[in-house]
């Protein structure tokens, strides 16, 4: 019954709304700027927060013009599996564990142990 009911209706991109009564809100223009000189024009709600920066068509950053200074907040170094490791144990610790983990795939092997 659902399948017929939906015959003759496009359910993608159409909409069943209309343009009627929408107020749009107010626009301005804004200005980026990147190191290649190329200006992008993008308009913004007068209500919405400008953002600094916007990627430019070429990758590059571009910053706003006659906006504020970018501010950068530091960026902190990815953990590695190594780091976290040493937060858990010494490298003495480790260096004993991995004595007995190689002796220990000496003896399943067959192979005498060795002494350093």
């Amino acid at each position: 019954m659902a399948e017929r009911s939906l015959r003759g209706t496009n359910l993608s991109a159409l909409s069943m709304e209309s343009d009627e009564n929408v107020v749009l809100s107010e626009r301005r223009i804004t200005r980026y700027v990147c190191s290649n000189q190329h200006v992008s024009e993008l308009p913004f709600s007068v209500e919405a927060d400008v953002p600094p920066v916007w990627e430019c068509r070429c990758g590059q950053e571009a910053k706003l013009i006659d906006g504020p200074e970018v501010v950068r907040k530091p960026v902190k170094a990815a953990r590695t599996h190594w780091d976290m490791l040493l937060e858990r144990r010494s490298v003495g610790e480790l260096e004993e564990l991995l004595a007995e983990r190689i002796d220990l795939l000496r003896v399943s092997r067959g192979q005498a142990k060795r002494t350093a």
